[in-house]
Order: C-alpha cells, then structure tokens, then sequence
C-alpha cells in the first residue's frame, strides 16, 4: 500500500509540474456537495448527490451545478454496479455571457471497497453519455447538442486518526480522479481533466460524515492549448441510509 500510496503521489506531482509549464488560467473556486446512498434491499439501493461550484475568486458567481441519480446493485456488501441520469447547469461563461448552458448525462458505475489493515480504500469506474446543448450566440441557444463519452477512473484512500490525542471521528483522507474524452467529437482535449483531494474527513453520527479539504483540478480546454487549473475550497457531506429489514 506505501508503494500505491507514492505512486499515487507521484502522479500528483507529475501533474502539477505538467500544469506549470502549460499557459494556464488559475481560478479560486468553493466546492459544495451532498451526497446520499440508501440501501433499500440486500440488493437495491439509491444514490443521490446535488453539486454547487463557485465561478472564479471563490466566491464570485456560480459556476455550475449538479442533480445526479442512480440506483445501485449490490453485487455484494464491497462491490455495486450504478446506473443513473445527471442533470447539469452549466451557468454563464465566456461563450454564452447571458444564458445558462443545460447538459444531460447518463451514466454507469462499477465500484468497489477495499478494506487494509486500519485503513479504507475506495474505487470506481464511471463511465458518462454527456448531451450538451449547442450555442448560437452569447444569449440564445441553439438546436442539438454536442456529444462525448467520457470515463472516469477514482480512488479515495482514508486513514483512520485513532491515536492518542486525536478523536476517533477524525480520519485523513486523499483521493484522485481521472476523467479521459473519447468520441467523434472529440479533436485536442482526449485527456479531459485531473482531480487531486486532500483534506479532513470528521464522521458527524452513525449515518453521516463531512469532509473537507483542498482539491486541484487541471483541466484540458476543448480548444488547442487552452488549460484550467482550479484551486478549491471543497466540502462535501455524505449520508448513508440502511433501510434493509434486519435478518432475524
């Protein structure tokens, strides 16, 4: 796992030295999100997760937001298989100053959890249909949309603070994802973005956690030569139902 974990950051590094070099716009940006898995059988469940991001200097605007749902199949109690549809708002921006821009995106989910020692490893594969409607000009926009796929590949690694001096809801956390373009419509940005998250995960009750932290987002633009690096204050809840009828 030490070996996973320094390969894990030497991607991180390669990343931001990658970022460094390029001609890139750096952006502040607030990360809020909520996010609901409710186990209703001892094979179906939901998921549910609603998003919030700040435009630029942290606390300029809205930038985008989410509505994601899915219903899950557990394959077993550390393996689930997702399938859902997103809703995405993606506000004014520089190609469209006036009118905010609607995306949908179906999308399919394998996960899967590992246990290490005191440790937690999480991972999936999430593979998104992305609809993005067109623009015609700054204020109007246009019939049909653009199309990509769009595979994400994430793992979450948490470290469990149980030593003297530190309270047992405590844990550190770090996670990476990588999300990669494909399809015909697809010319300079195949490599899509990558997301780097450090930070603090404190478990509020039995159902509930908060995390919050630093996350680096470097991102290829569709256009040639044109890259993003966000830097955001991210805080995520997370909220966990079990509805499942007891065995006797």
């Amino acid at each position: 796992m030490k070996k996973l974990l320094l390969l894990f950051l030497c991607l991180v590094s390669f990343y931001a030295l990658w970022a460094q070099e390029k001609s890139t716009e750096n952006i502040g940006q607030i990360w809020l999100g909520y996010f609901n898995k409710t186990r209703l059988t001892y094979k179906w469940g939901l998921w549910t997760d609603l998003h919030l991001r700040t435009k630029e200097d942290f606390t300029d605007k809205f930038s985008q937001s989410i509505i994601r749902l899915g219903l899950t199949y557990y394959v077993n109690d550390v393996t689930k298989l997702t399938i859902g549809y997103a809703y995405v708002n993606l506000y004014p921006g520089d190609n469209h100053k006036k009118i905010t821009q609607p995306e949908s995106r179906p999308w399919q989910q394998l996960q899967w959890h590992t246990q290490i020692s005191r440790a937690g490893m999480m991972q999936w594969i999430r593979l998104e249909e992305r609809f993005r409607h067109k623009i015609l000009n700054d204020s109007t926009l246009a019939d049909g949309y653009n199309f990509n796929f769009r595979i994400r590949y994430n793992i979450f690694y948490e470290v469990p603070l149980h030593r003297k001096g530190f309270t047992q809801n405590l844990s550190f956390v770090v996670n990476d994802e990588v999300f990669i373009n494909f399809g015909k419509e697809i010319v300079y940005n195949y490599f899509d973005q990558n997301r780097f998250f450090a930070g603090i995960k404190y478990q509020t009750n039995k159902q509930g956690n908060i995390q919050f932290g630093y996350m680096n987002l470097f991102q290829q633009l569709a256009s040639e030569n044109k890259y993003k690096n966000i830097h955001a204050a991210r805080v995520f809840y997370f909220h966990n139902l079990d509805l499942r009828k007891k065995k006797i």
